[in-house]
């Protein structure tokens, strides 16, 4: 349809008036129908001239991100016209990451962000900012806007069915846990009993206080056993309630560090750290990071020696920003090192044997990853990748002239 109007068009000097109204039907009929798919596009659209201003948007644009105006009162006032696309949108971040991208010419880009809803809800969506291009000449931006709460949220679901699948092993370590501290009550019950019923029989006179309250400790010694297992399995099984926004992670690494000064002073540790002065915003829980460094850097701090040195480093690499946590202390062997995650499982007299896997499911949750190396006497390095919300897209290249 488009190749016959361009032709008609070339030729409307010989068009009768009938011809050329005809024309002007056609025209405004596939204008019709290409606003029709641009209004009922789930992606919001806002198609900009070569100077960042307004042409067209359509509905799931007003959807996503706040705007200053409302699209339907826009579309009758040419005024909105002589604004920068910035200038409508109603987020300081989105304006900015859209304004610095116009001023450096960088329209070929993409960030995500996370708006609250009217009703508090939080929605993730990724803002790209694409260059309009027609016979590989610039003629306008497009700055494209995707939902992308629900990907999220599958992605999260997907990753606590895959907790749950691992629920058997965890369940059938527990039950190993819980069957001697059993025996051993079942035992100590059986003897109190049998000495009570002795005693009952002959002189009817109960046994030394001092002997029931031997076996009654190791009782009750047991039964604290079994709750501390309980309470561990549940801490171990319980889904993660992770509320993820995008974060400052240097800001929130720095603050993070004094925390743990004067147990490093006491013990003569030294902490270097090697951080970026900047870095792109993640999308992760700032208690539970935080609650992932104190663990990381605990066993750091129990595997060293008085005089031990920590490197806490950052850098982005990549998609990717890359955390590592370094020390020089005893290190772990290679069958210590492949289990180190799993629940239950540790080398600390007093250990739970379940920090580690915390610290596994919470960078999980973050759609992370989190790794180790090691080796006995030369320490140990456990590397965090989080993926970064930004992505650069390269597409097809265009002339400006």
């Amino acid at each position: 349809m488009r190749g016959f109007v361009r032709r008609v068009s070339q030729k409307i000097s010989k068009l009768s008036p009938e011809q050329v109204e005809q024309l002007i039907d056609i025209i405004n009929s596939e204008n019709e129908t290409l606003d029709a798919v641009i209004e009922s596009l789930s992606t919001g659209l806002l198609i900009c001239d070569v100077n960042w201003c307004l042409l067209q948007a359509n509905k799931a644009a007003e959807r996503y991100i706040p705007l200053k105006i409302r699209l339907a009162d826009w579309r009758y006032n040419e005024n909105r016209l002589e604004q920068n696309v910035w200038q409508i949108i109603d987020d300081a971040d989105i304006a900015s990451f859209i304004k610095n991208n116009a001023e450096r010419e960088k329209n070929n880009s993409s960030e995500e962000f996370t708006i609250e809803t009217s009703g508090g809800a939080k929605r993730f969506i990724v803002i790209s900012t694409l260059p309009l291009v027609r016979e590989r000449k610039l003629i306008g931006n497009i700055v494209k806007i995707d939902d992308v709460t629900d990907k999220k949220n599958q992605d999260t679901l997907l990753r606590r069915m895959e907790n749950l699948a691992s629920l058997t092993n965890l369940a059938a370590s527990v039950a190993h846990e819980i069957k001697n501290p059993l025996g051993s009550i079942s035992i100590h019950i059986q003897l109190i009993q049998k000495a009570v019923s002795k005693s009952r029989s002959s002189d009817q006179k109960l046994p030394d206080e001092k002997f029931i309250e031997k076996y009654l400790q190791v009782v009750n010694e047991e039964i604290e056993r079994l709750n501390k297992i309980i309470v561990d399995f549940l801490f171990a099984v319980r889904p993660i309630s992770a509320s993820l926004e995008l974060t400052d992670v240097i800001s929130l690494i720095k603050s993070f560090i004094p925390f743990f000064e004067p147990e490093l002073e006491e013990q003569h540790i030294s902490l270097e750290t090697q951080l970026p002065d900047a870095a792109p915003k993640l999308n992760i829980d700032q208690k539970l990071f935080k609650q992932v460094l104190i663990n990381l850097v605990q066993n750091a701090i129990a595997a060293l020696n008085e005089g031990g040195r920590i490197l806490l480093s950052a850098k982005t690499t990549n998609d990717f920003f890359v955390i590592r946590v370094a020390d020089n202390g005893i290190g772990m062997d290679e069958e210590t090192v492949h289990r180190v995650f799993e629940p239950y499982f540790t080398t600390k007299a007093a250990g739970t044997g379940l920090g580690l896997t915390m610290v596994y499911k919470i960078i999980k949750e973050f759609s992370g990853d989190i790794t180790v190396q090691s080796y006995p006497g030369e320490g140990t390095i456990f590397t965090i990748s989080l993926p970064i919300p930004q992505k650069e897209k390269r597409l097809l290249e265009y002339s400006a002239d």
